[in-house]
């Protein structure tokens, strides 16, 4: 902000709200917003300006107020300055008109209300004619993730190539609904939030330049409350002002800004971790009442919680975590404090525990109660021990001790030095588990108090699984055939290509539409059948055919020889749609294969000529004698 802060001229004059009394006007007023305007500043100085711009950011960070400064540059005209430049600090001929929205050649559109593709042809219409008077004709168009689809595809080729003398500027706060084709048409600029010390000095500014005096801790909590947002802090501001109009001589104080915002005193929010972190419910408890009794709502209580949480944690690692000029002393004190003696684990368990719990308040019918329950959980959850000391402690049981009959017992009291008694009996016991009793002047009696051992059952003797050995791929596909796994055999034949085969390791190419699990399927089908654990290794060296291939090349094999026999050959020709389907080898009545029936005739060859003579020509029979 600059130092020269507009104040009002009289009282009588009309009242406007800080937001707009102090809006920036240049770019030197702009605060936070260092990178672009040094990227602007650059453009402008060597004449490459962008035919459109995206500023994009979160609500009250100064979209619009950038966009009409930026329309002030592009238009700005002074003595003996014609071309657009940055240095408007003295307002120009068209600064006025173009500030207070109402130029003729900057025309401002709210998509928000202007959401059709009617509005976009009224705008591709227009940009043909030259500016009245200024020197680009500028488009502001705000909220312009509102557009609809037809109208952002409207505007695209008068976007990517618009006449010389037209310029635009989109603002939104929805980056990521704005079309990526119209993004990359642009130069965007994201408008990052203030952070609370440049808030805080800026809230200090024009609290002096209204002559209104403010608690140092009152400008901190409005800094904090508008989040990063300019305009939600001046806002809240101005409500301070107003809330403060009449009492302590209009000064703003720190308790009626607490107040006023409902939250509840940053000491007592440490107060209430403290008690917390001690695990003292009663404590914890009575101190959210009284934050609710003074108007603190409960979610508030449990975000500023969260905050300081997430302060303790930046502080035990960032070391510039305390320089936060909106801090107090004491909350730099108490937070170095806490950083300094609790571990991460326990302030990352309370940080996951308030998240969820400030959720169940704000969805709560009664959100005291609720918070409450919050703050049952938080108590004991911080007496809680870590996992490693839980593990250690369950490690760390009673040692057992030793009963006087030998047996162990992890309860038995230690043994009791004898006692004279009255009779004069002493006793002895042996290692036998026998407790000799003798009287002085009598007989001895041996009393045997042996427990008798408790009935065992009788152990029942487990089997051990009936492993198989599996020392050639053959035999796993047997073992495959066995356990009626079809679907792993169908795999193991179509989709492996064998490069070496050992036990406990096979290294294979899938091959085909090989399954992306087949290396865990193959391993874990092992596992389960030897009881051993192989290792699998994928390849991408030529293996060995695939059982499917080698059986298709054999069946192949056997089709060509038949289609070569004269008989089979006569059959096709005669029938020409015909074709041979299977190849089937079948073996002689007797059982014999047809190699054995070979055999046979060459050692009776008698035999075949008897069988031959009975027929009075040996190719009468024809074609049906083949087949017969």
């Amino acid at each position: 902000m600059s130092d020269t802060i507009e104040t009002a001229s009289s009282e009588n004059a009309e009242y406007r709200v800080l937001a707009r009394k102090y809006r920036p006007a240049n770019f030197d007023d702009l605060i936070g917003q260092e990178p672009m305007v040094r990227t602007l500043s650059n453009a402008f100085e060597t004449g490459r300006i962008a035919q459109a711009y995206m500023l994009t950011g979160v609500r009250g960070v100064g979209k619009t107020t950038t966009a009409r400064i930026l329309a002030r540059a592009l238009n700005y005209e002074a003595d003996g300055v014609t071309q657009p430049t940055l240095d408007i600090a003295t307002p120009g001929v068209h600064c006025p008109a173009i500030m207070e929205g109402s130029h003729v050649d900057v025309i401002e559109m709210d998509a928000a209300s202007h959401t059709g593709i009617g509005d976009i042809r009224e705008i591709i219409a227009s940009v043909r004619y030259k500016p009245v008077s200024a020197r680009y004709k500028v488009y502001i168009i705000d909220e312009v993730h509102m557009l609809s689809t037809a109208a952002f595809n409207g505007l695209l080729k008068t976007l990517e190539e618009p006449p010389e003398h037209v310029k635009f500027i989109f603002a939104t706060t929805e980056i990521r609904k704005v079309p990526i084709t119209v993004l990359s048409r642009c130069q965007r600029f994201d408008l990052r939030r203030i952070d609370a010390g440049e808030m805080t000095a800026l809230l200090s500014k024009i609290s002096t330049a209204e002559k209104i005096e403010v608690e140092d801790t009152a400008l901190a909590m409005i800094a904090r409350a508008g989040e990063g947002s300019v305009r939600d802090a001046l806002s809240l501001l101005d409500q301070a002002i107003a809330h403060a109009a009449g009492t302590s001589g209009g000064k703003v104080m720190g308790d009626e800004v607490r107040s006023m915002l409902g939250l509840a005193d940053r000491a007592r929010v440490i107060d209430l971790f403290e008690h917390i972190m001690k695990g003292d419910i009663v404590a914890a408890l009575a101190e959210l009442k009284d934050q609710y009794d003074t108007g603190a709502d409960p979610a508030t209580v449990l975000t500023d919680l969260a905050d300081f949480v997430h302060f303790v944690t930046r502080v035990r690692y960032v070391d510039t975590a305390l320089d936060d000029p909106s801090l107090s002393p004491d909350e730099k004190s108490r937070g170095k404090a806490f950083a300094e003696k609790l571990s991460p684990r326990i302030l990352g368990r309370t940080w996951q525990m308030l998240l969820k719990g400030i959720d169940e308040v704000q969805s709560s019918p009664r959100p005291v109660a609720a918070a409450d329950m919050v703050l049952v959980r938080l108590t004991h959850a911080a007496d809680l021990p870590s996992p490693e000391d839980a593990l250690k402690s369950m490690g760390d049981g009673p040692s057992p001790t030793v009963s006087t009959n030998g047996t162990a017992s992890s309860n038995a009291q230690p043994p009791q030095p004898n006692q004279p008694m009255a009779s004069a009996v002493a006793t002895q016991s042996n290692p036998g588990g026998n407790t000799t009793m003798r009287q002085a002047n009598g007989p001895s009696l041996v009393v045997d108090n042996t427990p008798e051992p408790a009935p065992q059952p009788e152990p029942v003797e487990e089997q051990a699984p009936a492993y198989e050995v599996i020392a050639t791929f053959e035999e796993l596909l047997e073992a495959a055939e066995r356990h009626r796994d079809i679907r792993f055999k169908m795999l193991l034949r179509n989709n492996v290509s064998l490069i070496s085969f050992a036990v406990g390791h096979i290294e294979l190419n899938p091959v085909g539409n090989a399954p992306r699990d087949m290396v865990n399927q193959i391993s874990a089908r092992l596992k389960e059948w030897t009881g051993e654990n192989w290792m699998i290794t994928v390849s991408e060296a030529a293996g060995a055919e695939t059982i499917k291939e080698i059986e298709d090349a054999e069946r192949e094999a056997l089709v060509a020889d038949a289609q070569a026999d004269p008989v089979v050959n006569a059959v096709l020709r005669a029938f020409p749609k015909s074709k041979i389907l299977d190849i089937r080898v079948g073996a002689s009545e007797d059982g014999l294969n047809e190699a054995d029936v070979n055999d046979a005739a060459l050692a009776n060859p008698d035999e075949g000529q008897e069988e031959t003579s009975d027929s009075e020509d040996p190719g009468a029979g024809g074609l049906d004698d083949y087949f017969n």
